[in-house]
C-alpha cells in the first residue's frame, strides 16, 4: 500500500471511515433531479400535453446554472470548507425537488420550479463532496473517491424504481414530495454526523491559518493543455452518458417494455455502477489513470450497439444496462482523480469547478439533445449512434494525457 508521508491507505480509512459514505449520500442528493427524472418524463408529458423536449428543458436550465456557478462555488469551498455547503444544500435540494409536484401545466411555472431547483443544488455540487474526501485521503484517494461517487450509482439504482413505485401509487405530483422527504431523512443525519473535511475540523480555523497545500495556482491550471483536454473529455462523455441514463426508461418503453419492467432494467445501471466505480477506484490507485479512464469510457458504446442491434429482448437490454452502469459516474471518478494528480490540491475547488462546468454543460445539453432527436425522428437510434461517436472521442482524449505531476502519495 502506498504511503502519504507517514500514513498508509489503511490508516486513512481508520481515521475517517464514514466520511466517504456520508459524502456519497450527499453526492446522491445532488443528482436526484437527474437520475430521478426518467420515470416522470412520460406522465408529465401526458398530463400537460407537452413534448419530451418541453418536459426535460428544466433539467437543461438547472445544469446550465450549475455550470455558470461551478468555479465561484469551488473557490468558496476552497476558502470556507465544504461542511456548511453540504448541510444546507441537502435540505434545499430535497425541498426544491418536492416542489416539482406543484406543477400545474403552466410552462412558465414549470421553468420557475426548475430555476428554484437549479439554485438549490449549487451547494451540493460534486466539488463539495470530493474536496472533503481529497483533503483526508491521499494514498487511498482513488478508492475513497469511488466510494463517495458511488452515491450517484446508488441514486441510479434507487431513484428510478422509487419514483416509478411512488408514481404508480400516488401519481407523479404526489410522488415528488414523498421521494424528496424519504431521501432527506436518509441523507441529512449521516452528513450532519460524519461529513467533515480537513478544513472542517471542529475548530473553526481562519483561512489564513490553514496549511498551504501543494499544487498549481488557478491561473496555471486554466492555461494548461492538460486541463483543456480534461474539459473536452468531460463535455463529450457527460453529454452522452447522462442523456442515456435520463432517457433509459423511455428508450426501453418505446421498444415495448412496460414502465415498471423498464424501471427495473434501468435500476441495473445503478447496481453495476457501484461495481464499476469501486473497480475503477482500485485501478486508479494502481495503474496509469488516463489509460484506465480511456478504457472504461468505451464500455457504454458496446451497450449502445446492443440497444441498436438487439434492444427488443430483455437480455440485451439488461446487458446494455450493465455496460452503461459499469461506466456511469466513472467520468467523475477519473476526472476528479486526474485533476488532483496533475494539479494538486492547492486550488482543487476552483479547478474542479471549471471541469464541473464542462460536466454540467454536457449534463444540460445531452438530455435535451436526446429529446430533440426523438421528437424529430420518432426514434432514439440517431442519439445512440451519436453516443458511440462521442464516447470514442472522449476515450482518445484521455489516452493522450501525459503522466501526472503529483503521483499517488504526493498529496
Amino acid at each position: 500500500m502506498a504511503q502519504t508521508g507517514m500514513m498508509t491507505g489503511g490508516a486513512e480509512w481508520r481515521r475517517a471511515p464514514l466520511l466517504p459514505i456520508a459524502a456519497g449520500l450527499g453526492y446522491a442528493t445532488s443528482v436526484i433531479h437527474i437520475y430521478g427524472l426518467g420515470p416522470y418524463i412520460e406522465p408529465v408529458s401526458q398530463s400537460f400535453g407537452w413534448s419530451r423536449t418541453q418536459t426535460t428543458i428544466g433539467l437543461t436550465l438547472a445544469t446550465l446554472v450549475q455550470a455558470v456557478f461551478s468555479i465561484p462555488i469551488g473557490l468558496m469551498v476552497d476558502r470556507l470548507g465544504p461542511r456548511l455547503f453540504g448541510l444546507a444544500g441537502v435540505l434545499l435540494t430535497t425541498g426544491a425537488f418536492a416542489l416539482l409536484g406543484t406543477a400545474n401545466g403552466d410552462r412558465g411555472q414549470w421553468l420557475f420550479l426548475w430555476a428554484l431547483l437549479a439554485f438549490a443544488t449549487l451547494p451540493v455540487q460534486a466539488t463539495v463532496w470530493t474536496s472533503a474526501v481529497a483533503s483526508r485521503f491521499a494514498a487511498s484517494r482513488g478508492l475513497a473517491f469511488a466510494v463517495t461517487l458511488c452515491g450517484a450509482s446508488l441514486a441510479g439504482a434507487i431513484f428510478p424504481l422509487l419514483g416509478s413505485w411512488l408514481i404508480a401509487r400516488h401519481g407523479w405530483q404526489g410522488a415528488a414530495p414523498i421521494q424528496a422527504a424519504i431521501w432527506a431523512v436518509i441523507a441529512f443525519p449521516m452528513i450532519l454526523l460524519f461529513f467533515r473535511g480537513a478544513h472542517d475540523r471542529r475548530g473553526k480555523a481562519a483561512p489564513a491559518d490553514r496549511p498551504d497545500l501543494p499544487g498549481a495556482t488557478l491561473g496555471e491550471g486554466l492555461r494548461s493543455s492538460i486541463y483543456h483536454r480534461l474539459l473536452l473529455a468531460s463535455l463529450l462523455f457527460t453529454f452522452t452518458i447522462i442523456a442515456l441514463v435520463v432517457h433509459f426508461v423511455p428508450i426501453l418503453t418505446d421498444r415495448g417494455a412496460d414502465r415498471m419492467a423498464a424501471a427495473g432494467t434501468a435500476a441495473l445501471v445503478g447496481v453495476f455502477s457501484v461495481v464499476g466505480r469501486l473497480a475503477t477506484g482500485l485501478l486508479l490507485d494502481r495503474f496509469r489513470a488516463s489509460l484506465v479512464g480511456a478504457t472504461v469510457f468505451l464500455l457504454p458504446a458496446a451497450g449502445c450497439l446492443l440497444l441498436l442491434l438487439g434492444g427488443s429482448g430483455w437480455g440485451a437490454q439488461a446487458l446494455a444496462a450493465a455496460l452503461v452502469g459499469l461506466t456511469l459516474g466513472a467520468e467523475v471518478d477519473v476526472i476528479v482523480y486526474l485533476t488532483t494528480r496533475h494539479f494538486g490540491l492547492r486550488t482543487f475547488g476552483g479547478l474542479y469547478g471549471g471541469l464541473l462546468m464542462a460536466l454540467s454543460v454536457g449534463t444540460a445539453t445531452g438530455p435535451l439533445g436526446a429529446s430533440a432527436l426523438f421528437d424529430t425522428t420518432g426514434s432514439y437510434a440517431a442519439f445512440l449512434w451519436l453516443t458511440i461517436a462521442l464516447m470514442a472521442g472522449s476515450s482518445l482524449t484521455l489516452a493522450s494525457l501525459p503522466r501526472p505531476v503529483y503521483p499517488a502519495g504526493a498529496g
